[in-house]
């Protein structure tokens, strides 16, 4: 949902600059929420924590410069290759296997790319995918540590200020619409403090490969936000690889 609202304000204030204030105005949040100042740099582990907020920033602004080429459901299809290869790095059950090889099916039936103006978007798709991996076991790390919650808000801000510069061409649209720029902090709750803060709490819980075939649900979801907020068109593919996605998951199955 937090894409959809900012996928509403790209034409008027840009992919690039909405995705820097939604990295931002959720850092800030959870900064001032959590009161993370008081943290140690030794509590935070700054290297990681750093180097975390950057992966998880340059994600941001992949993902949404994908979908302002491509529709929501097939971006984030082709975004799900990095969780893949995590999970296809993890476990290897047969069972976990036959799970994978059924979930990317349905992955790749709700990736239906055309061939009109999408090239830059699926290149940019798979670098938020590249991305999304280093996110899962660089995530696991800082939740696993004493940074958890504060560590992703305080890594959200240095990953912010290193991607705020591809939205310096865009910035005058910034003082010509203050209110959707209130818009576009406000999907920092939607699409990054609640998300990646649940998040936060189910890498203290399971492993980073069961985190990662779970991932799978994204691009199902995605594509029903975009059926109804959207109002994208779907197909039988589509929706059978939903059907695939949420089979599999209950295939797998929990963990030993």
């Amino acid at each position: 949902m937090g894409a959809a609202l900012a996928f509403s304000i790209f034409d008027n204030l840009g992919a690039s600059l909405v995705a820097t204030l939604r990295v931002l105005g959720a850092a800030l949040i959870l900064v001032l929420l959590r009161k993370s100042w008081r943290r140690s740099l030794e509590d935070l582990d700054m290297f990681w924590t750093a180097l975390f907020g950057i992966v998880l920033a340059g994600m941001n602004l992949c993902f949404y410069l994908a979908i302002d080429n491509l529709p929501l459901g097939n971006a984030v299809a082709i975004e799900f290759l990095g969780p893949i290869a995590v999970a296809a790095a993890g476990r290897r059950s047969v069972k976990n296997i036959v799970a994978l090889i059924v979930a990317s099916l349905g992955v790749l039936l709700l990736a239906q790319v055309t061939s009109e103006g999408t090239a830059a978007g699926v290149f940019l798709a798979l670098a938020a995918g590249t991305l999304w991996a280093l996110y899962i076991v660089l995530g696991s790390r800082v939740a696993r540590t004493g940074a958890h919650l504060d560590g992703l808000g305080i890594g959200m801000l240095i990953g912010g200020l290193v991607i705020s510069p591809t939205s310096i061409h865009a910035i005058d649209r910034a003082f010509d619409s203050p209110l959707l720029v209130l818009v576009a902090l406000s999907t920092g709750v939607l699409g990054n403090v609640i998300p990646y803060g649940i998040d936060q709490v189910a890498f203290r819980r399971i492993s980073k490969t069961r985190f990662a075939f779970l991932q799978s649900l994204l691009p199902a979801t995605a594509a029903c936000v975009g059926i109804l907020a959207l109002r994208q068109k779907t197909s039988i593919g589509e929706l059978l690889g939903i059907g695939l996605i949420i089979f599999a998951i209950g295939f797998r199955g929990k963990e030993d």
